[in-house]
């Protein structure tokens, strides 16, 4: 079974903050600039929908208005906080993490503490799930770096000497400098970092 991993730069107080904060403007804004891409995902999820599960619109409002929830389409609620994301971030290359097999984001782990990195953890982004919302039962996923993380995790990066770099398998190499990149962007943005796993 593969798995894939979105991961967006993001100002996290204001993506935390939208949750739960009645904010109607924001509805309309998302449902107005994403409202093809709207559609397109009801369409694929519309065996969810045909068993009572909100439309993606609905469950964006729903995680605005902090509730109610049917916590029998948790799964809703979380892709309604994606979009959330993706209206207020931008999206991060992840060709190394979509899609990965099995157990994938716990060896790019180990590389990294491997070469000193312990400021992040790839897999985190798998075990939580956002703030205020109903937890997910199946495979989604969801964490974040905050800023001072990333910029963590970049000094230790440059403390790894080139020849342990050299050592490393070129496929995890790529998957290490990923991650690095994702801080990197969120550094010079003075944000963090969301990760949505599924």
């Amino acid at each position: 079974m593969s798995y894939s991993l979105s991961v967006y730069v993001v100002d996290l107080d204001v993506l935390r903050g939208s949750a739960g904060s009645g904010d109607t403007r924001l509805r309309r804004m998302i449902g107005g600039r994403f409202k093809r891409h709207l559609a397109s995902f009801d369409d694929q999820f519309d065996h969810s929908i045909d068993d009572g599960a909100p439309p993606i619109y609905e469950a964006i409002g729903a995680v605005i208005d902090g509730g109610p929830y049917d916590e029998r389409f948790a799964h809703m609620y979380h892709f309604a906080y994606k979009w959330i994301c993706e209206f207020h971030g931008r999206f991060l290359d992840n060709d190394s993490f979509s899609p990965f097999r099995s157990g994938w984001p716990e060896q790019v782990d180990e590389e990294l503490k491997g070469l000193g990195i312990t400021a992040v953890s790839v897999a985190e982004f798998g075990y939580g799930a956002p703030p205020k919302l109903p937890r997910v039962r199946d495979v989604h996923g969801y964490g974040e770096w905050s800023p001072a993380e990333c910029q963590k995790a970049l000094t230790q990066w440059e403390a790894v000497t080139p020849e342990r770099k050299a050592a490393l398998d070129p496929y995890v190499l790529e998957a290490v400098e990923q991650c690095l990149g994702w801080c990197r962007s969120a550094d010079a943005a003075g944000r963090g970092v969301a990760g949505f796993f599924g």
